[in-house]
């Protein structure tokens, strides 16, 4: 056989690259203009893992398993960063729930009434609980979207109902 056709750096066994948060099908990608610059961050640092893995020894079986994650990555990310829809906080309006709002909402009714909690309304690649960023797609954000300060919204969280006013909306340009 010709060594033409075989793919050295082909690893040996299957190779699992971990998906991207999904987005719903046919939904638009939008993100706020720093979710964008961390994707474009994050493609700068897989972009130079992969010519630190490069230049490792090529018959490194784990270097060729790291090297095909990595790319795959890369190509993700190309694909997100692509179908990016950047939606500036000053083009929403100011009075109503949209993307990229902050919102501070009161529970009315459900586990802990009383409880107020602040969190901004991003993308899925940007959502991160720990910082109170929580996705479009996520049914807190879908419920409060479109509502205004003093307007409330039911969903189930943990299954109960809750009862949620919108005490405050803003739109940082972070």
């Amino acid at each position: 056989m010709s060594r033409a056709f075989v793919n050295e750096d082909a690893p040996s066994g299957d190779v699992y690259i971990p998906p991207r948060a999904p987005l719903p099908a046919g939904a638009v990608n939008f993100v706020t203009p720093r979710g964008k610059r961390l994707l474009e961050d994050e493609l700068v640092e897989l972009e130079a893992e992969r010519e630190r893995l490069k230049k490792g020894d090529p018959h490194s079986e784990d270097r060729n398993r790291s090297l095909t994650i990595v790319r795959g990555k890369i190509r993700d990310l190309e694909a997100r960063i692509k179908s990016a829809k950047v939606v500036r906080p000053s083009d929403q309006p100011s009075d109503e729930v949209r993307f990229g709002a902050r919102v501070t909402a009161k529970t009315m009714k459900g586990r802990k009434p009383g409880l107020e909690r602040t969190f901004r309304i991003v993308g899925v690649d940007e959502a991160d609980i720990a910082t109170m960023r929580v996705g479009w797609i996520a049914p807190l954000a879908r419920a409060l979207t479109g509502c205004r300060v003093g307007e409330t919204a039911c969903l189930m969280m943990g299954g109960v109902e809750e009862t949620l006013e919108v005490t405050a909306i803003d739109y940082p340009e972070d």
